[in-house]
């Protein structure tokens, strides 16, 4: 029986995930927290096999437990459970311990397969992770024409979208307005040829635009 702890601090997806591990026959929940530092206390605790951790705690940074756990007990396989997709997080989160990194949008039963997986000794990846760490193995895209290049707002803007920032919530982060950010995304949308948030960023990303995230 694989025994799973899992820090997660959004109650849906713990709760869906620990009845999908509860169904799986082979995998038990062993621990669970929404916190750093309650993840803190089971990660020093251990008794675990896998480590299913986000990073975005609300009291503090998942890589951190990563880390932490990854040195308290190296036998222990870590796997991502996140909603960040740019490369800065994926590879900082593979240095600090993780075998396996899956965006959210997952299915849950993909997760389970992915706890058997990383069990195995594999490196379960979602696709676009791997495309992320395949880019940066290559060589870099030729330079983008000038006019196609994001400029210096409309790059802060989507570091901002990409990390789930709402368009006010952006307005309020940047002093402009909200209509103000609508444009900046319109003209991110056209010049990377995407129609929505989630290709912009995959497609900044690919392209090394959120280097610097």
């Amino acid at each position: 029986m694989i025994r799973i702890a899992i820090i997660e601090d959004d109650p849906l997806i713990q709760a869906g995930l620990g009845t999908a591990i509860g169904a799986s026959g082979d995998c038990v929940v062993a621990a669970t927290a929404t916190a750093y530092a309650d993840g803190t206390r089971i990660v020093e605790h251990g008794g675990f096999d896998v480590l299913v951790c986000d990073l975005g705690l609300p009291d503090g940074d998942g890589i951190d437990l990563i880390r932490h756990a990854a040195m308290r007990d190296p036998a222990t396989d870590i796997l991502v459970l996140t909603m960040f997709a740019d490369h800065g997080k994926v590879i900082e989160a593979i240095k600090a311990g993780a075998r396996g990194y899956l965006l959210k949008d997952q299915r849950l039963d993909d997760c389970v397969e992915a706890i058997r997986e990383i069990r195995r000794g594999g490196s379960p990846i979602s696709p676009i992770i791997a495309r992320i760490l395949l880019k940066r193995l290559q060589p870099a895209v030729s330079a983008a024409d000038e006019d196609e290049k994001l400029s210096e707002r409309e790059s802060e803007t989507l570091r901002l979208l990409s990390r789930g920032f709402t368009y006010s919530e952006c307005a309020g982060i940047m002093a402009i307005s909200p209509h103000t950010v609508g444009t900046h995304v319109k003209h991110i949308y056209r010049k990377l040829e995407v129609t929505s948030r989630s290709e912009a960023v995959y497609e900044a990303t690919l392209r090394g635009m959120l280097d610097d995230n």
